[in-house]
């Protein structure tokens, strides 16, 4: 440690009196004291505060340690309703109410494709491994689902995909998705139950797609609505809860 001032400071042997914190300033202040014979530390600085002398026996620095406050949202919400509501567009279309249209391929992309990803960034940003691995994968997986949908009618040399390809494509996803649903036993019920009725919702496809059964596959429809519309009430009951400050929509807390 180099102290700049008229006299340079005897060596220390340091006895450590803190932290304390001040929560209403939001700061930290760390007292390190050093042996020695009186000293003129005169302007001597270590980090922001002047060292002063505290008594003829001992110098006190003074270190203050600035704790940076998280305010930014959270992105959770943004992220569950981008994957619920392009969920639900998507199987209304697998239960069979309509085709596969322009819809559902720009919801793919916008919201749920570019929307999770964003809030897969902010969840980065708050050290949220499970939120940044989730919504980043998962808004991938829409923007990759569009491009496989729509490269072979870009590129008339790309072969499209089979039914095997697209079950294997599926089968990868179900297997994701129930690995990181034992990262939900963590969080809360609602969560756990959109992320069991994905992996379930994966596996039915993944057969149907394979079999070639188009019962199955509408079956699948319904119960993707089902997971969407989970996924749609955990996103809104965050959002609710912190805007009043109390549970409107309970979303099951775990105990630890």
């Amino acid at each position: 440690m180099v102290l700049a001032g008229d006299k340079q400071a005897p060596a220390f042997e340091p006895a450590l009196e803190g932290p304390s914190f001040d929560y209403r300033e939001n700061t930290a202040k760390l007292l390190i004291p050093w042996r020695g014979g009186p000293a003129r530390i005169g302007d001597a600085r270590w980090g922001t505060n002047a060292c002063q002398p505290q008594n003829p026996a001992m110098d006190v620095a003074t270190l203050t340690l600035t704790q940076i406050k998280d305010n930014t949202a959270n992105p959770a919400p943004l992220g569950l309703l981008a994957f619920g509501m392009t969920t639900v567009l998507l199987n209304l279309h697998n239960a069979g109410y309509y085709e596969l249209n322009s819809m559902i391929l720009a919801m793919g992309i916008c919201y749920g494709g570019i929307a999770q990803v964003i809030a897969g960034i902010m969840e980065w940003k708050k050290n949220n491994t499970f939120g940044t691995t989730a919504f980043t994968s998962y808004g991938l997986f829409w923007l990759s689902l569009v491009v496989l949908v729509l490269l072979p009618k870009a590129i008339p040399a790309v072969t499209p995909t089979s039914a095997g390809g697209l079950g294997a494509y599926l089968i990868v996803w179900g297997v994701f998705t129930g690995v990181m649903f034992f990262g939900t036993l963590r969080l809360n019920r609602a969560i756990q139950f959109v992320f069991a009725s994905l992996t379930i919702l994966f596996g039915l496809l993944a057969v149907g797609e394979l079999t070639e059964m188009a019962g199955l596959t509408r079956l699948a429809g319904y119960e993707g609505i089902v997971c969407g519309l989970s996924a749609m009430y955990a996103g809104l009951a965050q959002v609710l809860n912190e805007q009043f400050g109390a549970v409107v929509l309970p979303l099951g807390a775990v105990r630890p």
